[in-house]
This record gives structure tokens, sequence and C-alpha cells, in this order.
């Protein structure tokens, strides 16, 4: 597992580094501004103790220059119930995620990569504990449809996944 964390990590720092090194030298005026999204996300976890993952977020997005934003998201995440090592049942895990973000297109500004680091906060089925989670990622957007694809990973619920989100987004 940590392989594959680590592969998602180096992967996105060379997308990253080559944007950053890629940029036009020519000054163009861009009106910063700020777009808002609301996304649907489904996941599978990489480990055996999920079955499968269902959420929903909102995220506020500030344009920096035409190429690179920041982001804020949260929402609601529910990790659907599975087995442990010993075959019992694990009650679902709701959380509600707290990201920051950073987004870079990285060709015909469309597609883009984005890294996002943030806090877990279990609210269901007695679950008390509040992760560290970071989520790297790579997705496709235009001016209303936003389609991604990240690693997401919760240390302290010591499980992550691969999700998919489908988000409609609009200028503020």
């Amino acid at each position: 597992m940590r392989k594959v964390q680590m592969l998602c990590l180096a992967a996105f720092a060379f997308l990253f580094a080559n944007t950053a090194f890629a940029q036009d030298s020519a000054a163009t005026n861009y009106d910063q501004g700020f777009r808002l999204g609301f996304g649907i996300n489904g996941g599978i976890p990489t480990d055996n103790d999920y079955d499968w993952s269902l959420g929903g977020d909102v995220r506020l997005q500030y344009d920096l220059s035409k190429r690179t934003s920041l982001t804020l998201t949260t929402g609601f995440t529910n990790l659907f119930m599975g087995k442990d090592e010993l075959g019992n049942n694990v009650k679902d895990l709701g959380f509600i995620p707290a990201k920051a973000g950073f987004k870079a297109f990285v060709w015909e500004d469309q597609f883009y990569v984005l890294g996002e680091i943030g806090a877990g906060f279990a609210v269901t089925n007695g679950y008390d504990q509040t992760t560290f989670l970071w989520a790297p990622g790579i997705g496709y957007a235009n001016k209303y449809i936003d389609l991604s694809v990240r690693y997401e990973d919760y240390h302290d619920f010591r499980t992550n996944q691969v999700a998919l989100r489908v988000a409609y987004g609009f200028d503020l």
C-alpha cells in the first residue's frame, strides 16, 4: 500500500513541476474570481475493511490565473460496511472532509492535476475520530462540468480509496 501512495505522490509532483516550468512568459490580463461546484463522489476502498463509498461535496475555487486555482472542499462521505481481517462486520463510517487544495491546468486549459490536504471528522455509528487526509487527483473541467479521479488516504481511519467525482460548477 505504501508503494501506491508513493507512486501517486511522485506522479503528482512530476505533473506539478512540469506545469510550473512550462508557463508562458507573456503577461496577460486575467480576471481572478470565484467558482462554486457541487459534486457527487463514488469510490472503491483499496483495502478490505469497506466495500464502497458514496458522498457529496461543495467546492469553492479561487482562480489565481487561467491555469492555477486554490480550492476549499467539504461535504459528506460514507464508507459502507465491509469485513475486517477476522471476517467480522465493520460498521459504516460517515465523515465530513474539510480540505484545502491547489489545482493546476496542464493541458488545453481543461485537464488538470489537483492536490488536497485536510481533515476528516467522523460523525456516524459512534465513531469520534478525526483523521488527516490527503488526496492527489487528475481531472477534466469546462465551464460547467468537472470530472475527476482521485486517490484519497484517511490516515487514522486506516483506509483509503480511489474515487470518481462528477460535479456541476459555475462562476460566482
